[in-house]
């Protein structure tokens, strides 16, 4: 398993959080922005070059991902995203996805979340705009710690990968 690149202060996490973020670090600086580890909150990060040690999560998380493809939603989940959901070990743990994205994209807006959904069966949490402003990280952390205190058995317990999505996750 990985080391969290933000470990959750306290006795045991609650949860955790899994995101990527292009060379830009919009979504590196929204994530460190939310202090969710001081929510005893884990947060991953998805390796962004192929040379880099796979990320392996095993424990319930929330994913957060930036949408890419600038309006086509075929290419609006990142590759890397894809690669790490494909791993049915990973995906067995998804419990929600929050998504990033530009308006620019027009109905591809946040797309990446739709698409993680949709092949994920996990709910779509929130939605914001490119780096996100103050009181979307402020609504991100306190969403995020309210669902894995309102619903524990999202913590506590593993969901088999074929009864989260059966197959692999594309773009479509």
């Amino acid at each position: 398993m990985s080391q969290p690149e933000y470990a959750a202060e306290g006795t045991q996490a609650i949860g955790a959080v899994v995101y990527f973020s292009s060379a830009s670090e919009n979504t590196a600086r929204f994530m460190a922005n939310c202090h969710l580890q001081d929510e005893g909150i884990n947060v991953y990060r998805i390796p962004l070059r192929p040379k880099e040690p796979a990320l392996e999560v095993r424990e319930p998380y929330i994913i957060v991902v930036p949408t890419y493809g600038g309006g086509n939603p075929k290419k609006a989940l990142p590759v890397q995203v894809k690669k790490f959901l494909n791993e049915p070990e990973n995906r067995s743990w998804i419990r929600g996805v929050v998504a990033a994205g530009n308006t620019n994209f027009g109905e591809a807006f946040c797309a990446a979340g739709d698409i993680i959904s949709r092949k994920c069966k996990v709910p779509f949490m929130y939605y914001f705009e490119l780096m996100g402003t103050p009181e979307d990280q402020a609504k991100v952390r306190k969403g995020v710690l309210d669902f894995f205190q309102q619903h524990p058995e999202h913590a506590s317990d593993s969901v088999t990968a074929d009864t989260v999505a059966s197959g692999t996750v594309s773009g479509m």
